[in-house]
């Protein structure tokens, strides 16, 4: 989707398209969600949304998305232990795969919307495990707010700062991401290193 339909949509619908695109995105049917966060943001900066509706509209959408795609993942597990070796998931992958995740999980839930990809099948995961539902609702509450806030922020106050044309928010939302990988790449590989000269 071009950022002149995301316009479009934005124009006709406004808090509920931000809804929506994020419902979509989380659940795992692709949508430009970083993109769409930084976007209105400086909508939101230039008067054409309000600051609030807005970050309730996205946090609700991307929370939403998290809860539906849990309930999936819980509703369908039967199905993906009895047919999962059809797919590659045999019984020793499936334990290595609980065994990783249950490691992790705050860590996983929290930080994962940063991570394209680990983001949708996040939730799908969290439920065919399953995580307890109060334990994924608390952190992917608390992700959800970690992961909305910022793009959304980080577009309005750089809207105010810097003129920002429409068209250039999907590259700004690469760059931030890709910000973010490296600063992890970094963190790793400096904990490797401190281990090696202990």
């Amino acid at each position: 989707m071009s950022m002149d339909q995301l316009n479009y949509y934005l124009d006709i619908y406004s808090y509920w398209i931000i809804f929506f695109f994020l419902f979509c995105g989380i659940v795992g049917i692709p949508a430009p969600e970083e993109s769409l966060l930084i976007l209105v943001g400086i909508l939101s900066n230039q008067h054409d949304l309000h600051l609030m509706p807005t970050l309730v509209s996205a946090f609700a959408g991307s929370f939403s998305g998290m809860l539906f795609a849990y309930l999936i993942g819980r509703s369908f597990m039967i199905y993906v232990m009895k047919y999962g070796r059809f797919i590659g998931l045999t019984d020793k992958r499936w334990v290595k795969l609980k065994k990783n995740y249950m490691t992790n999980i705050p860590k996983t839930i929290l930080f994962g919307f940063y991570i394209p990809g680990l983001r949708q099948i996040n939730p799908y995961f969290a439920g065919l495990k399953p995580v307890p539902f109060a334990t994924f609702l608390l952190f992917s509450f608390i992700g959800t707010g970690l992961w909305v806030f910022p793009f959304v922020l980080i577009g309005y106050y750089a809207g105010n700062t810097f003129h920002i044309k429409p068209e250039w928010v999907p590259y700004l939302g690469v760059i931030l991401l890709s910000l973010f990988l490296i600063r992890i790449l970094f963190k790793r590989f400096f904990k490797k290193v401190k281990r090696l000269n202990e």
